[in-house]
């Protein structure tokens, strides 16, 4: 264990810019309230538009208070791993899980180059394995790592030779090699030879497919005739790691199908993560464990080693760290961000905010995890000695005896002493006795111990349960940033993403696991509990938004207002406050090095989330908790991008809006055609006479332009061809529901 007197693992960073942001924050708080309270003396005077208004602006001070309660106090940290190398004698073993569910939405191509990377990162290899879970049971998936395995005996090797920071080949090879220390002929020679080994790895991969149902030795015999919704488990020792040594080849890697039945519950990426977990306790049993998903690589080598900093550091300062997240970031986002993707701003403010609380969530990827919390221990009873009871093992874990006594020496601290003491082959018959479907039954798991079921958003879920039992969590940031993944590109993909996390979130908020009714039974913070409130509002803060958007078009048709008329001093209030908001976002931006360009691209995707994605998924849990229909986990297409000359016109591609003949695509056009018809109507002055004065005035016009500017992807796709046009029967169905809405809105002023 770490040294106490020498030199610290970890440091706490005070933040720049907090005093400036503060004041500012204060002051858009003040001009809200002032908001309010002008709007709730002057609804007498004006018709129900104002109390919609009032409605709206209500929640929406509500939702700045709520953040205000996260971001106040942010706690940043400073890892130094080169003080954990020379102070801690025998570094803590870690098992890495990496998940995938399809073989054509996750290209195995991205999981192989993300194991790769693991495999290489700078950490003792016989203190790691790294277990792969392929939910689409593919042989295609399976070959492609049995290569893998093959090309890493070459490519960790060459990384450690000559210290390469980027550890997955196709991002490595996607630039020229430059090196300021090794440019040596025999670094040029070995760096040609690797990259022709890789390309002849990739030609394998790429053809995979032609390959495995045609030779299928005892090896891929298993994949015979399977159904990836209805199969046995497949449980395959690729590489074992059998010397033991520190410098070894290369870590343990093992392929995982879990076996699935069409009359069984599958839990979806949580099941997946349990049955992970199981077999990695029976096979080496570490204890932390960390969890990407197939396409976030390990870009920065050192990645364990800077956990490990904050593990050990925290727990030596007795601070019950549960967890480390890292950011999701990802590589050669498009240029400006055109789909929102980037989460900077997100991490900094919220990610930090919360470290000063409880700490971040668990966000699903890039994770950390203590094996002992995940197996349900608190910090009030770190202390277990002795043996479990076998009845309360059993009934939390499962009959499995071998897997329960692993249980047992981790929760009562034995887990560092049992890593990899057996060939990891020894355990595959009882591995396959824990990966069956029907093992979880009248158990804990997904319900008190493990990764926890019942929403699409399982990381935010198990990290509340984990932060009720009193656990504490850190955000970790270093540079370079710790893993890369590729974000959702397209209008289609991008929705499917935002409308999976709507599902999810707003599943847990209306459940039992409500943070404000979990806080007062639990050890979760008041300010904590606050915090996973406004993150699992986010579904629903859609209908406020989209109430807002739609009361412009409806004032401007019925010629009717809900906001001040401009030579009133009150119209001060909600231009100030749109101003200042704005600004101080943008500022943000541009502090981290984002352009201009992103912002709005940021600000406009959020819109049109709430009208698109984020409603469906509110719908959705709506008509779930009316039994009317189930909500499905939809996994997005991953795709690979690098810098090269030769994909700068597949990228440039990728920037483009696109769209499908989904419905989720139908309210935002519906929204749009409103603006557009409220608009023409207030220029061409089509509308009804306003009365008592209070008719639609400059401040309406201008929310209707901005919300026009918002949807511009949509005003393009009304135009557009292909898939960068809107398809005519999704412009019909908006045609027609605008016309609707049209008409209700004439015959709702006539009253």
């Amino acid at each position: 264990m770490a040294n106490p007197t020498a030199h610290p693992l970890y440091e706490e960073i005070s933040l720049k810019h907090v005093t400036v942001r503060r004041i500012l924050d204060i002051i858009i708080l003040f001009l809200q309230l002032s908001l309010l309270v002008y709007r709730f003396f002057n609804l007498n005077n004006n018709g129900f538009t104002w109390l919609l208004a009032f409605l709206c602006e209500l929640w929406f001070t509500i939702d700045w208070i709520l953040s205000l309660c996260i971001i106040w106090t942010p706690i940043d940290y400073k890892t130094y791993p080169e003080n954990l190398i020379n102070q801690v004698a025998e570094l803590p073993a870690v098992d890495m899980f990496v998940t995938t569910a399809d073989p054509v939405l996750e290209p195995p191509i991205i999981t192989v180059n993300t194991v790769l990377s693991l495999l290489a990162v700078d950490y003792p290899a016989d203190k790691l394995a790294c277990y792969v879970s392929d939910d689409g049971c593919s042989p295609i998936t399976f070959y492609s790592l049995v290569e893998a395995s093959k090309f890493a005996q070459l490519w960790v090797p060459f990384c450690k030779k000559y210290n390469v920071q980027l550890r997955a080949p196709f991002r490595y090879f996607s630039v020229k090699p430059i090196s300021s220390t090794y440019e040596s002929l025999e670094f040029q020679q070995e760096w040609g030879k690797m990259k022709e080994e890789y390309e002849k790895f990739c030609q394998k991969v790429e053809e995979a497919h032609k390959l495995v149902p045609s030779n299928l030795s005892a090896d891929y015999a298993a994949f015979k005739d399977i159904e990836s919704k209805n199969h046995p488990s497949i449980i395959k020792v690729i590489w074992e790691n059998k010397n033991g040594f520190a410098d070894g080849l290369l870590p343990h890697l093992i392929y995982i199908s879990r076996e699935k039945r069409p009359n069984m519950s599958h839990h979806y990426k949580a099941g997946a993560m349990n049955v992970l977990t199981r077999i990695s306790g029976l096979m080496t049993n570490a204890p932390y464990m960390l969890n990407v998903d197939c396409d976030m690589y390990a870009n920065n080598p050192k990645i364990v080693l800077h956990a490990m900093c904050l593990m050990l550091g925290l727990k030596q300062n007795e601070s019950n760290c549960a967890f480390v997240q890292f950011p999701q970031m990802f590589y050669d986002e498009l240029k400006d961000d055109p789909f929102g993707n980037q989460m900077v701003i997100g991490f900094e403010a919220f990610g930090l905010g919360m470290g000063g609380i409880q700490g971040p969530i668990y966000a699903g990827t890039g994770c950390f995890h203590t094996r002992q919390v995940i197996y349900g221990l608190s910090p009030s009873n770190t202390d277990i000695n002795g043996k479990l009871m076998k009845e309360v093992l059993e009934q939390q874990f499962g009959y499995s005896k071998k897997f329960t006594k692993s249980v047992s020496e981790t929760l009562c601290g034995l887990e560092e002493k049992t890593f990899c003491q057996d060939s990891v082959l020894s355990s595959i018959e009882e591995a396959y006795k824990v990966s069956s479907c029907s093992y979880e039954r009248s158990t804990g798991w997904g319900n008190k111990v493990g990764w926890f079921y019942g929403s699409a958003t399982e990381d935010v879920l198990t990290g509340m349960r984990i932060h009720a039992r009193g656990w504490k969590s850190a955000l970790c940031m270093p540079d370079p940033p710790a893993f890369m993944g590729c974000s959702a590109i397209g209008g289609p993909e991008f929705m499917i993403q935002r409308k999976r996390w709507a599902t999810g979130v707003s599943e847990i908020l209306v459940s039992k696991h409500n943070p404000i009714f979990v806080a007062l039974t639990s050890k979760l913070q008041f300010r904590q509990s606050l915090a996973y409130t406004w993150i699992l509002m986010w579904g629903i803060r859609c209908i406020p938004e989209l109430s807002y958007a739609v009361l412009s078009a409806y004032c401007l048709i019925t010629n009717t207002s809900f906001l001040p008329k401009v030579n009133e001093a009150a119209a001060m209030v909600p231009i100030a406050l749109f101003l200042i908001q704005y600004i101080e976002t943008l500022v943000s931006y541009l502090r981290v090095g984002l352009s201009v360009r992103a912002w709005w691209n940021n600000m406009r995707m959020s819109k049109i989330n709430a009208a698109s994605s984020q409603l469906f998924g509110v719908l959705g849990v709506i008509l779930k908790l009316l039994g009317l229909s189930e909500t499905v986990f939809e996994v997005t297409q991953k795709d690979q991008f690098t810098s090269n000359d030769e994909g700068n016109s597949t990228k440039a591609d990728a920037s483009v809006f696109t769209f499908s003949d989904s419905p989720i695509f139908v309210l935002p056009t519906t929204l749009l055609l409103l603006q557009l018809t409220a608009l023409v109507m207030a220029f061409l002055v089509l509308q009804p006479p306003a009365h008592g004065g209070h008719g639609a005035g400059l401040l309406e016009i201008m929310c209707s332009i901005w919300v026009v500017l918002c949807f511009w992807p949509f005003l393009k796709g009304l135009l557009g061809k292909g898939k960068q046009g809107i398809p005519v029967l999704t412009k019909l169905k908006a045609a027609g529901l605008a016309l609707i809405f049209l008409h209700l809105s004439k015959r709702v002023s006539m009253v």
